[in-house]
This record gives structure tokens, C-alpha cells and sequence, in this order.
């Protein structure tokens, strides 16, 4: 199948995607008109903006114009696009605008559209010299949601994103039930996906590419720390996050018992995003951080350092304080779209900047050893 990145939540149709084939994506991630021979149809010339635009974290009017005149391209037969770019008449079509009429008469006439190539260049992720080192390092990453819950891509897009970027690996971990606006999943749809995943898998290994989905879920910290999925539902899965997502206001003390209780849970291998902030949206939440990462480095639990630019969690100084109670960590992109698996730069410019132990990072084992530590008590 052609995995070509899709962009934003719009694109949601696609959950229900063909068996993976061995066309390698790299060159529809790039840029390159290689993989299509000299040229770029209208069709993955827009998936290829969306990427970009999804990689700049644009999620306004411009993503939503590229991702309706996706739409419009794929309701219209090629040769009205063919007839109506011969004659200036694009954006006669309900939905096609200046802009992207332009990107699709470049991709007609055999051009990389000049929008593609200024969006491209503006949302490349930028990285430091000591950044670098920590991003050779990672061979995966433990976190990033698909079709199934939140995100705007299926999973075939995220692992074919994931493999052109140079992962070894990908946890799949879409949101459990709780977490109703996401779209979270219950224990059936869960047990679908894990089916869904061994396919797909299996579908890789078919096509000679050494790449593993590994299953997984991030799972919501209830107010009184139990988890929101059965622990029956928990010992399947490969990797589990746990997250908190609702009543962030909770006074410090109960905060604090709740976080500690979930990270010494036998099933939990990564604290997600912990402090819960939206960097000028939304403050942390209140807990004693010494407490909460003495218990994940007694359980064995990361501390994620969340590379979304909204989040950079955790802020500085409880970075510095994970660091000083000896925890594992995980640089996770917690990617709702294909764009954004190439977010990792920004998480490890910050823990370069802060001294995190390479060696202390779980995402830089390979798969089998991260296996192996999931699965130690």
C-alpha cells in the first residue's frame, strides 16, 4: 500500500488502512520526488504539506484548507484537475483556494510545488551538536496515538513514518476509556487493536523490514490512582504510560498519593507528562515531585520527557530532581499525527541540557532489551 504521512484529525477516515507493503516511504517524508519517478501527484503533494504543516504544530486555518483540498482531489476525476489547472479554473472548486490550487497545477505539470518547498524548510525541527548525540541514540518511541483514539493517522502511517525516520520500534499507545473526548479505548476496542497490530506486524516482517509495533496504551491515573483498564487488559500489552488527564487542580498531598500509587503499579513502565502543563495555557499540577520520583526509581518506572512543544514536560528543575533520584527516562514525542514523530529533537536538547544519562534512557535500547525491562518486576 501506498503509506504516504497523513496529517490532522480530519484525515480520521483513515483508520481502516491496507496491508503494509514493502514500498519504503522515505521519500514522500522527505521531500524527494524519487520514490514517485519525476513527479508527485496532487494527492501526496497535500499529504506532504499536511505532514510538514502537522510538523510545525500549524493545527489552524492552513491545515484544515490543505486537508479539505485533499478531500476535494479525491472526490475529482484526474482529468477535470488536469483540464481545470490547463485553464486557471482550480479554485472554481468548493474548497480549493489560492494556495493550494497552486500546489496542485506544480504537482500537474511535473514541479515540486513551491509551497512545499517553503513549508518544508520552515518546519524542519532544529537540534543542537549535544542534542544529536542523544537523538543517534534513540532506536524508538514509547508514545503516540493514532486513528483508534485521537490522533489523524492510522497505524500504518505512524509505523511507515517511524521506519523512514529510522525507528527501530513504535509503542502504539492510543487512550484508554476514560478519557471520552479522546475517544479512548475500551477493553474490546483495545483487544481489536492488539489484533489489528499482530496483522500489521506480521504484514512488516512479510515485507523484509526489520520494525516491530510494540502494543501498549497510555493509560489514565484515576483521581484515587488506580488504573483505567483491568489487569487482565494491562498484562498483554508490551509497554504501559500512565497519565493523569482530569482534576489537575487536585490539592498537592492527594495528587502525590494518587501519582505514587500508580508508578509503583507492577504494569506501569513510564510516568507520562507529569506535571500535566500546557506551557501559557495551563499550569503544573501540584504534587511532591521528590516523593513521586523516589517511587519510580524504586518501581522502575520512567520519567517521560514529553517532546511535545506545548509540553516539554517535566520543566527543568523536576527534570534536575529525577536526575538526582536516579530514575530510567523516556524521550517520547506523544505524536498525534505522522509530522510529529519527528519531534524527539526537542526533548533531547533538553536533556542534554540537563545531564540525563544516556545509558538511564529506555528508548535507546533495542527492542528485545526494552522487552526484557517492561517485563522485570
Amino acid at each position: 500500500m501506498d503509506l504516504s504521512p497523513l496529517g490532522s484529525d480530519e484525515l480520521r477516515r483513515e483508520q481502516v488502512a491496507p496491508k503494509f507493503i514493502a514500498t519504503s516511504p522515505t521519500g514522500a517524508l522527505r521531500g524527494s520526488f524519487g520514490r514517485y519517478g519525476s513527479v508527485m501527484t496532487p494527492e501526496q503533494a497535500l499529504l506532504r504539506v499536511i505532514y510538514c504543516l502537522d510538523r510545525a504544530h500549524e493545527t489552524g486555518f492552513k491545515a484544515k484548507a490543505f486537508t479539505r483540498a485533499l478531500d476535494v482531489v479525491r472526490s475529482t476525476p484526474p482529468a477535470e484537475l488536469s483540464d481545470r489547472a490547463a485553464n486557471d479554473t482550480l479554485t472554481d472548486l468548493d474548497g480549493i483556494g489560492k494556495s493550494t490550487a497552486a500546489v496542485i497545477a506544480d504537482a500537474l505539470a511535473g514541479r515540486k510545488p513551491a509551497y512545499l518547498t517553503k513549508i518544508e524548510a520552515e518546519s524542519q525541527v532544529s537540534i543542537t551538536a549535544e542534542g544529536q548525540v542523544y537523538r543517534d541514540a534513540l532506536r524508538g518511541d514509547c508514545h503516540l496515538h493514532s486513528t483508534w483514539s485521537d490522533g489523524g493517522a492510522p497505524i500504518e502511517a505512524m509505523a511507515a513514518t517511524a521506519m523512514a525516520i529510522g525507528h527501530e520500534y513504535i509503542v502504539q499507545t492510543d487512550h484508554s476509556a476514560r478519557l471520552t473526548i479522546a475517544h479512548g479505548l475500551d477493553e474490546q476496542r483495545l483487544s481489536e487493536q492488539l489484533d489489528q497490530i499482530a496483522v500489521i506486524n506480521a504484514d512488516i516482517a512479510a515485507a523484509g523490514r526489520e520494525f516491530q509495533i510494540m502494543t501498549g496504551m497510555e493509560v489514565d491515573i484515576l483521581p484515587d490512582g488506580s488504573l483505567d483498564l483491568v489487569d487482565e487488559m494491562l498484562e498483554r500489552l508490551d509497554v504501559v504510560v500512565a497519565s493523569v488527564h482530569s482534576k489537575l487542580r487536585m490539592d498537592r498531598q492527594p495528587m502525590t498519593e494518587r501519582m505514587v500509587m500508580a508508578v509503583a503499579s507492577p504494569h506501569v513502565d513510564i510516568l507520562g507528562h507529569c506535571t500535566g502543563r500546557l506551557i501559557g495555557k495551563r499550569p503544573t499540577s501540584e504534587f511532591d515531585a521528590d516523593s513521586v520520583f523516589a517511587a519510580c526509581a524504586q518501581s522502575n518506572t520512567a520519567v517521560e520527557i514529553n517532546c511535545r512543544p506545548e509540553r516539554l514536560d517535566p520543566p527543568r528543575v523536576l527534570l534536575d530532581q529525577a536526575i538526582e533520584h536516579g530514575c530510567w527516562f523516556s524521550i517520547n514525542t506523544d505524536a498525534h499525527a505522522t509530522g510529529q514523530l519527528e519531534w524527539q529533537p526537542l526533548g533531547c536538547d533538553r536533556a542534554a541540557e540537563r545531564g540525563v544519562p544516556i545509558d538511564r534512557i529506555i528508548n535507546t535500547m533495542p527492542a528485545n532489551d526494552l522487552l526484557a525491562w517492561t517485563n522485570t518486576p
